[in-house]
């Protein structure tokens, strides 16, 4: 696994420098700010990648417009945790409590130029399917329509691909989509939704195809590592995946901003690198002193994703996934908390 990193090799000691390092926008996020002036709202801001999505771009406002910056960052969630909102409130953004399934609700919140979408619903989805659709096509639609005009950033999900061949490219932004299974299906929903809106309204939209995004605390490589700790089974059939570091993620999306366009400027939201999970895992055991478990065989097809546009467009990601996987695994050794919400990236059918 080649590394282009660009930080530190240290891994973060603590929570603390973790979600700092998380939310650390590079120049290339504060020049876009400097371009794009007005108040962000982030919709869904209260899930894994929300908080310190918000509080780059708090820092980003502030490196931008200076110390005095009067610009507002808005995270919007449910926050039932006072703990969360305090820790959003401290640097500097607000905090609305808003359920997004509520029409008057979202009505009523903020105008701003800048919106970055992130609710949606993807575990559950099995027990619950009509959540899992109100979630992912409904509150798009509301939430587009309620902020019509202005520039939106909307997460959707590698998800909403087929299996491809290994030996192969990995799907590109002009492939037809082909989702498995509702959920997936639901994150089509929710792009047509944006889509729907651009072309109406005029929005400027970019569509943001994740998979699968690393914080340490959680991610496939977090999922790998566990098994290898507990001698779980490791399942092949899955036999390659793409991850990205979370603050990389988050540095893009925000960026991304400035690429938003009439019809949506959709983008692969992942590493470069095609990761064997077999290597990634025996790597892993090597560096834990660990023997791993594996069951089943690689299938020929996985879920996999071409990254030349972003390379194209963007600056290459700072943490390069041999640095994150040593990471990982020290995070690991170090006994630091992990958010135990596994990915279920080993699924091939699509259900959740």
């Amino acid at each position: 696994m080649s590394d282009p990193s660009a930080v530190s090799n240290a891994a973060p000691a603590d929570v603390h420098e973790l979600e700092e390092r998380l939310s650390r926008p590079r120049a290339e996020t504060v020049a876009v700010f400097r371009e794009l002036r007005g108040d962000v709202v982030i919709l869904g801001a209260g899930g894994k990648m929300g908080p310190t999505l918000a509080r780059m771009a708090r820092r980003a406002a502030t490196e931008a417009d200076g110390t005095d910056s009067a610009r507002r960052v808005i995270a919007v969630s449910r926050f039932s945790n006072h703990e969360a909102r305090q820790a959003l409130e401290a640097p500097g953004v607000e905090v609305a409590s808003v359920d997004l399934l509520d029409h008057r609700a979202v009505r009523a919140l903020p105008d701003a130029p800048n919106v970055v979408f992130m609710a949606g619903q993807k575990f559950g989805t099995d027990s619950a399917p009509s959540l899992t659709w109100a979630m992912n096509t409904l509150v798009p639609a509301l939430c587009a329509e309620r902020y019509a005009g202005s520039r939106i950033v909307a997460f959707s999900t590698g998800n909403v691909y087929p299996l491809v061949p290994v030996e192969g490219p990995g799907s590109r932004e002009i492939d037809s989509p082909a989702p498995v299974g509702e959920y997936a299906a639901s994150c089509l929903g929710r792009e047509r939704m944006f889509e729907h809106a651009s072309l109406r309204d005029g929005s400027p939209v970019a569509i943001l195809r994740l998979n699968y995004a690393v914080d340490l605390r959680y991610g496939v490589l977090v999922d790998i590592a566990g098994k290898v700790l507990a001698g779980a089974p490791i399942d092949l059939a899955m036999g390659y995946v793409n991850v990205i570091w979370q603050g990389d993620a988050n540095r893009i999306a925000l960026e991304a901003l400035g690429k938003a366009s009439v019809p949506p400027f959709v983008l692969n939201l992942t590493g470069p690198e095609r990761l064997r999970v077999r290597d990634v895992a025996e790597r892993i055991g090597a560096l834990l002193g660990r023997t791993p478990v594996f069951v089943g065989r690689e299938s020929s097809d996985a879920l996999l994703s071409e990254t030349l546009l972003m390379q194209q467009q963007f600056a290459p990601p700072e943490v390069g996934a041999d640095t994150l996987l040593t990471w990982v695994v020290d995070w690991i050794r170090a006994g630091n908390p992990l958010l135990d919400r596994p990915t279920k990236f080993e699924r091939r059918d699509g259900r959740f």
